[in-house]
């Protein structure tokens, strides 16, 4: 009697840097990270010849069912303070959504999370007012659900990777028993989101209206360019080196993460104390370097395998390397059941 191989995990993150795949030995843990490729996101043939390789036979439905992360520039992440006395009010989540962050619920899919865990809030038995509201625009979901299927990916699961980043992320510092606050960047091209986390979980979150594309006119003046276009092609090539002029290019960024990190430090006397850049182009890395030292605080560089390992996944040899890179934190952040290992923590 022929057995049917064992069923394999695959886990897709598609962010601003590219689409990031991950082929597991298993659907969920434990299993091995057999393989991980990176593909140009908007390289649709690059991406079906990398599944090809990674899955030669298609289930019956001929598509790779895998577990997904999705971006989204109209994303938000916020961490907010409801009034308990009205918070079982059916609509009342709604209505903060649109007085404190003014989002309009209705053109988005949401959902409300607890801060310390990141698990389901409960609004009609609510014990905390402290809440994470996340959500993306619900015919973004539906654009990319269809997106999805058309390059031949069925999502078993779809998650938002700001989330699961911050999860793994939260999760880590929980298991190395840091109590040092750690700020989190996720510095895309028109905006920045930034968030304050600790092992009691997300204790701020802010977005801010600019990102890499706010420093090409610092560029474009500084070099004498002739228009914006010269300095973008220069500043996203790598061919030039750029941190000499590195204060200049984020004195707007930094003033408003100085605002809110002084914020945070007044309200609970604590210090921030270390940083990480989620979601980062590999040629701009050194941004965060820089971004580091104007605010004084150290980077932080997680020690992915031996967390990974703790939640029982396990890198072969083939890919140990990529822990090393933060760019993919958000595919294996997708892998971890925080759920299951929640008590795990190192000895």
């Amino acid at each position: 009697m022929l057995f049917s191989p064992k069923a394999k995990g695959f886990f897709v993150d598609y962010n601003e840097n590219g689409v990031f795949v991950a082929r597991t030995s298993a659907p969920k843990p434990p299993f091995v990270v057999e393989e991980m490729r990176e593909v140009a996101k908007d390289n649709v043939a690059g991406l079906a010849e990398v599944l090809k390789q990674l899955q030669p036979k298609r289930s019956r439905s001929g598509y790779v069912h895998a577990t997904v992360g999705m971006h989204s520039e109209k994303r938000f992440v916020r961490r907010a303070t409801v009034d308990l006395k009205r918070v079982k009010e059916v609509g009342y989540l709604d209505e903060v959504l649109q007085t404190q962050f003014r989002i309009e619920p209705e053109k988005f899919t949401a959902a409300a999370l607890r801060p310390n865990d990141g698990g389901e809030y409960d609004a009609p038995n609510a014990t905390t007012k402290d809440v994470v509201l996340c959500g993306i625009p619900s015919d973004e979901i539906v654009a990319f659900q269809d997106s999805l299927l058309a390059q031949g990916i069925y999502p078993d699961r779809l998650e938002m990777t700001s989330v699961s980043c911050l999860g793994a992320l939260a999760d880590y510092i929980s298991f190395t028993r840091s109590r040092v606050p750690t700020l989190v960047l996720e510095l895309g091209f028109d905006s920045t989101h930034s968030f304050i986390l600790s092992p009691s979980g997300i204790e701020a979150s802010r977005p801010f209206p600019m990102g890499l594309s706010s420093m090409i006119p610092v560029v474009q003046k500084e070099l004498g360019l002739k228009d914006e276009d010269s300095a973008k092609r220069l500043f996203f090539s790598n061919t030039f080196d750029f941190t000499g002029m590195g204060a200049q290019l984020i004195q707007r960024l930094i003033r408003e993460l100085q605002s809110s990190i002084g914020f945070y430090e007044v309200q609970t006397g604590l210090t921030i104390g270390q940083m990480v850049c989620i979601q980062f182009p590999p040629k701009l890395a050194w941004i965060a370097d820089v971004v580091a030292n104007e605010l004084g605080i150290k980077m932080l560089q997680p020690d992915m395998v031996t967390w990974l390992s703790a939640r029982e996944v396990t890198l072969s040899d083939s890919v140990h390397a990529y822990a090393a890179d933060p760019r993919w934190l958000g595919v294996l952040s997708l892998m971890v059941n925080y759920d299951a290992n929640a008590s795990q923590t190192k000895a």
